[in-house]
């Protein structure tokens, strides 16, 4: 993510855009923008359980019976006129050819429950791992695992803390270039057995960190800005996506390139492992999440498009099961691992999409949504069948 891109604060809603903490007063933006009934409150839009959605109350507490327009018809709009983000011109359009339609009708998680207490915010329209971020600090990037958070920001900060503990356990300043943005934060057992963190950040740089005494273990660096990085299960390769076409696997221990991955056609953000640890997905400006198999990385193992933009955050269920893929607003995709990525349940609702996470026990599934009067965060429960339940019907 170089700086010399287009400034977020250039963009709206209508493309993949606006979406920094939002202090202009006259600018239209999102449902309500679309409509000349719409609320003036912003109270009035309340919690949405399961329950009321099952009587027909939208899960987003949208009122389309007040407003204007449809939810279908506002649909067909956003999917005609939202503008995806691209680093390499038309490089969403060029995948069409090699995208083959996934089957859309599956269902693996059921909406559950949608509260308005938590207002996930979005510093930067590139960086969507906040689903965790509840404040308008300046924080850009958010990892929490086995009781521990790390939270990044804008000018290279690192924060660590406990969660069973009060206060900030450790905070630092990785670089003082200007350039320095904290792009992506993974927390993992470190092969000697204890705890760390990796920290990708827009300085072309990797760092790892010891979760005992925060000590810096390693610097790796590349040539251009780190947008995300993931570890392997064992620990031992990274994948590295960035502002360049290729992705890398790299040797944990000495940062060197293990192989190329080729394919996309734009800059990546997104990447994630497979439990079964020779699997990994990376997500892409170009739309698409491709899946690799790092036995035969000739070709990818399945090219997944999304609907509007580009795909920004991609979660891999602890049992395998799932992939879930984000675009950057309105869908997230949750496609069946199992099933070669052939089926996939399609989850549709409107706003600029923070960030997704699945619980440790695979069995709730949240979606953080940054809209100026629908923000929210999305629970969605996952459907399991009890057929030995069958017997008491």
């Amino acid at each position: 993510m170089g700086d010399n891109q287009v400034d977020p604060y250039d963009y709206f809603m209508a493309d993949e855009g606006d979406v920094s903490d939002y202090d202009g007063e006259d600018d239209d933006y999102g449902v309500a923008a679309a409509n000349d009934t719409a609320l003036d409150d912003y109270d009035v839009v309340t919690d949405t359980s399961a329950g009321q959605a099952r009587k027909g109350k939208d899960i987003q507490g949208i009122p389309w019976e007040r407003l204007n327009i449809t939810r279908d018809s506002y649909r067909s709009t956003r999917l005609e006129q939202y503008r995806n983000y691209e680093n390499i011109p038309l490089s969403g359009q060029a995948v069409d050819k090699e995208c083959k339609p996934m089957h859309k009708g599956a269902s693996y998680f059921h909406f559950f429950y949608n509260t308005r207490l938590v207002k996930p915010t979005i510093l930067h329209f590139q960086l969507r791992n906040l689903v965790w971020a509840t404040s308008k600090h300046d924080i850009s990037t958010l990892a929490v695992r086995k009781n521990f958070l790390v939270a990044g920001g804008f000018e290279g900060e690192l924060a660590c803390k406990r969660l069973d503990k009060k206060g900030v356990s450790f905070c630092t300043r990785t670089t003082y270039e200007d350039n320095a943005i904290t792009n992506a934060v993974e927390i993992y057992d470190s092969l000697s057995g204890g705890i760390h963190f990796m920290a990708s950040n827009n300085d072309c740089g990797i760092r790892e960190y010891d979760m005992e005494k925060f000590q810096l273990m390693n610097h790796f660096r590349f040539p251009w800005p780190v947008n995300h990085t993931s570890v392997s299960p064992n620990s031992k390769i990274l994948a590295v996506v960035g502002d360049d076409l290729e992705a890398l696997l790299v040797d944990s221990q000495n940062g060197k390139t293990i192989s190329s991955v080729v394919g996309h056609l734009d800059y990546s953000f997104a990447s994630a492992w497979h439990p079964d640890g020779h699997t990994f997905a990376t997500g892409n400006q170009d739309k698409t999440c491709r899946v690799w198999d790092l036995r035969n990385l000739s070709k990818a193992v399945a090219v997944l498009k999304g609907n509007m933009g580009a795909v920004r955050s991609v979660r891999f269920s602890s049992d395998g099961q799932f992939l879930v893929v984000a675009e950057p607003a309105d869908f997230v995709h949750v496609y069946s691992a199992c099933q070669d990525y052939k089926k996939r349940q399609e989850i549709d609702f409107f706003g600029e999409i923070s960030g997704v996470s699945l619980s440790p026990d695979d069995e709730s599934l949240f979606i953080g949504v940054w809209d100026r009067t629908y923000a929210s965060l999305l629970q969605y429960n996952r459907i399991n069948e009890y057929k030995y339940l069958d017997s008491y019907m």
